[in-house]
């Protein structure tokens, strides 16, 4: 691997920045994210790599990769393997040979691949780690301090955009549990007018006919608030 020129880093991470700051899907910027480093870091397979919580697993969600084997490969348990090591210590690790690395899990991917040297990094944001970003050659490497810096920088913007669009998505649900709330609030007060009904025996009712009619809460409030509305209009 040749020497990485000021230039092309300051292009790379432009790049990266613009991608973030768009409007793209996650899985777009995360896959131009890897391309982008492939390129940089004149790499055969760069690969993203998250932590799934439910699961306790790290998953592939992004490589430049076209091997269906290494694409497809099954994911690490959490604290297994060098992903799961440099998340662990919150550190870059590099690896000579992963075909001879002990703790490497799919040495036999890596050969068939013409993989031999690693650079894993972690995804950090807020002093929270959320997955590592890898670097592969086909041939043994040394990364310098300068690669390795690089890398983590990427690796950091990768993990702000991977957090704004999750803050994103929670806003929006969160957003839609209140406009639920609000409408069932307005439907139970219909039924409490209109039928004499407790708080409870309304809130029991709507959810009896969301039930019964496989309809949302949601949906059966907006039908008792429309037909409330046709009466008042009639």
């Amino acid at each position: 691997m040749d020497s990485i020129y000021l230039g092309e880093q300051i292009k790379a991470l432009s790049k990266i920045s613009k991608a973030i700051a768009s409007d793209l899907y996650l899985e777009d910027i995360l896959r131009l994210i890897v391309t982008v480093t492939a390129q940089l870091m004149e790499s055969n397979i760069c690969s993203l790599m998250l932590i799934d919580e439910k699961k306790k697993e790290i998953i592939i969600r992004a490589t430049q990769s076209i091997s269906e084997e290494y694409n497809k490969k099954p994911p690490l348990k959490l604290g297994e393997g060098i992903a799961g090591k440099v998340i662990k210590e919150n550190k870059p690790i590099v690896i000579k040979d992963v075909t001879k690395e002990k703790e490497y899990k799919y040495a036999d991917i890596a050969k068939k691949e013409g993989l031999c040297s690693l650079l894993c990094v972690p995804l950090s944001v807020k002093g929270k780690i959320i997955g590592v970003l890898n670097c592969y050659t086909s041939a043994p490497h040394d990364f310098t301090d300068t690669e390795i810096d690089i890398l983590t920088t990427i690796a950091n913007q990768a993990a702000v955009a991977i957090e704004n669009t999750e803050l994103i998505v929670k806003s929006r649900v969160i957003q839609e549990e209140l406009e639920t709330r609000k409408k069932v609030e307005r439907a139970k007060g219909i039924l409490i007018r209109g039928e004499g009904l407790t708080e409870e025996q309304a809130y029991l009712k709507i959810q009896k006919f969301s039930m019964d009619r496989r309809k949302t809460m949601r949906e059966v409030a907006e039908a008792i608030i429309l037909t409330e509305d046709m009466k008042k209009i009639t």
